[in-house]
């Protein structure tokens, strides 16, 4: 009865759930990713009540893997699963928005308060009435585990959870058992906007770190900017921009940084991942007195296989945890704010700015006397294909480090996952920025993935098809596991995988006539001929695109190839040493 009293007493008392996807409403997400289960089935009934669209996925992990790419392109994505077995599916892809900084908000059906309390041995635990279990691991890869388990404290665990997740830039976890799904908390507190501001600096330790940028950067005569992914996540775009137009210093970006640069402007430079670079670029970068790093995350791949030759004695660091100056730290000083004054502050630089290696366009031969679709060809010519506002999705492997050659128009968004590197990502990740895209008023989204890499999450085609979505995709069929090939086991079998007839697979998952498009190209000239197609070109065009893009099975970029071949050697090495 005393419980009953209490939501009497609430002015406004609403459903813990509608509260709940309400406040995401609010912070931006139209659409909740994810599949139904037993322990979250009434929770789901909210979803449509509240003004928000259920995607419905083929599976868990492809859930994840959308709803990542979803958060990439609108700031933040929620995801549904059931306790157990759906949420255990969806791990892989929440690990990897973990590692890479995506704010995704994961709920999880969990079964009554009472039986978590009595230990009843219900089906999707393990036995043994442990039901903290799976939380416990979750917790591993999220910056807050919130467990709805009584009424009173669920909009406040609601609330810090969405507020976490955004400001941290990472996922969290919230536990909704069925029998507190539509218990009441109080609705007027959605009259509250989250407070979604970054904590400020204090004020003095921040100018004093202005001070000391300014005066090394006023020191320097060669300075360059490295812009890497934390600056896309973490929101410091906006001081980046302004500080790259104004300072006019040559700026580069890393790979997962691709995309974070307005890649026209006459300063840009280009791709610098250490010897994966080109050469220009990387003498140019190597050769400054003075690098001023955003956001960067110094990973194998990203930087090709650890291969950056910078000094940290010309190196400023740039963080949403701090910053760092040389060998000098200065934590809990978050870079927007100190890139804003710096900007403000800049003065007149005394540097000599020479022209930069890659602020020209490449020209890209249309006809080659040679037939065949080369990476070293594709890449560049994609560039001139690009159109401003497209979303680019790359799956790791050739995709991921082909792209490093072409040049971006404006306003281009990247989305890859360098770090993580789960194979099948870009295929879920493409469905989730598709609808996002959608949502902004984006008209394209496209997708390069390989054969080997498509064939883990193929299934994410139903999804679009079902959603009414319509990127580009891009097959690149070149008979397997390209990168793996170029680590280890160059002809072996387990880096082939079956060909399959990609273009029917639209049609089998039950494409309906004339809502895809098919292609297969073979040749340099049916590359030219396609993308001079105003169908397929068009950002107005209603229909999927799908493409079977035919390369060769031994080629690769060169970044690859010098990244494989620093892998290979760092695992023999590693073999070879004692135990």
């Amino acid at each position: 009865m005393a419980l009953d009293l209490r939501s009497q007493a609430l002015k406004n008392p609403i459903d813990v759930a509608e509260y709940l996807f309400r406040r995401l409403k609010q912070v931006g997400v139209q659409s909740v990713h994810g599949l139904p289960g037993d322990y979250n089935l009434v929770a789901l009934d909210y979803i449509s009540k509240v003004g928000l669209r259920w995607v419905g996925n083929c599976n868990e992990l492809n859930a994840g893997y959308a709803a990542d790419g979803y958060a990439r392109v609108k700031g933040v994505s929620a995801i549904v699963t059931t306790f157990g077995v759906g949420e255990l599916s969806a791990v892989n892809a929440l690990a990897g928005a973990f590692s890479e900084y995506v704010p995704i908000v994961h709920i999880v059906g969990y079964p009554t308060t009472a039986a978590q309390r009595d230990g009843l041995l219900l089906h999707h635990t393990l036995g043994n009435g442990d039901y903290l279990v799976f939380s416990k691991m979750s917790a591993q890869i999220s910056c807050a585990v919130s467990m709805l388990n009584d009424s009173h404290e669920a909009a406040t665990l609601i609330d810090n959870a969405i507020r976490e997740c955004i400001l941290k830039s990472r996922p969290v976890y919230i536990a909704l058992p069925t029998d507190i799904v539509q218990k009441k908390v109080d609705g007027d507190r959605l009259n509250t906007p989250l407070d979604l501001a970054y904590p400020p600096n204090d004020p003095e330790k921040e100018d004093y770190v202005v001070d000391v940028v300014l005066r090394y950067l006023h020191a320097a005569r060669n300075p360059v900017i490295l812009v890497d992914a934390c600056a896309i996540r973490h929101r410091a775009l906006d001081e980046v921009h302004e500080f790259v137009e104004k300072s006019k210093i040559p700026v580069f970006v890393a790979p997962m940084g691709k995309g974070a640069v307005n890649e026209t402007l006459p300063n840009y430079g280009g791709v610098y991942a250490g010897d994966g670079s080109n050469r220009g670029v990387r003498e140019r970068v190597e050769s400054a007195d003075l690098i001023l790093s955003i956001g960067a995350i110094k990973s194998d791949f990203n930087t090709a296989g650890f291969t950056y030759r910078v000094s940290q004695l010309n190196t400023i660091d740039f963080h949403s945890y701090g910053v760092k100056v040389r060998y000098s730290e200065y934590p809990g000083v978050r870079m927007n704010g100190v890139l804003r004054k710096v900007t403000a502050k800049l003065g007149k630089l005394n540097i000599e700015v020479g022209p930069n290696p890659n602020n020209e366009i490449p020209e890209v031969e249309l006809m080659s006397p040679e037939p065949t679709i080369t990476q070293a060809w594709f890449w560049p010519r994609l560039g001139q294909w690009l159109q401003p506002n497209d979303i680019v999705i790359t799956e790791t492997g050739t995709a991921n480090f082909g792209i490093w050659e072409t040049r971006f128009p404006a306003d281009v968004t990247a989305i890859s996952q360098v770090l993580w590197g789960s194979i099948g990502y870009a295929t879920g990740a493409c469905q989730g920025a598709a609808l996002a895209a959608k949502e902004k008023g984006i008209k394209r989204t496209i997708l390069f993935t390989g054969d080997g890499s498509f064939q883990l999450t193929a299934q994410e085609v139903s999804t679009m098809l079902r959603n009414g979505l319509n990127p580009i995709i891009f097959i690149i069929c070149n008979n397997g596991y390209t990168i793996e090939r170029f680590i280890h086991g160059w002809k072996d079998a387990y880096n082939d995988v079956q060909e399959w007839k990609y273009k029917d697979l639209p049609a089998a998952f039950g494409a309906q006539r004339g809502q895809v498009l098919t292609y297969r190209v073979e040749s340099k000239q049916q590359v030219e001929l396609l993308f001079m197609d105003k169908e397929f070109s068009g950002g107005d065009t209603k229909q999927l695109r799908f493409v079977e893009l035919v390369m060769p099975w031994d080629d690769a970029p060169q970044s690859l190839k010098s990244t494989a071949e620093s892998a290979a050697k760092r695992n023999a090495e590693a073999a070879m040493s004692p135990a």
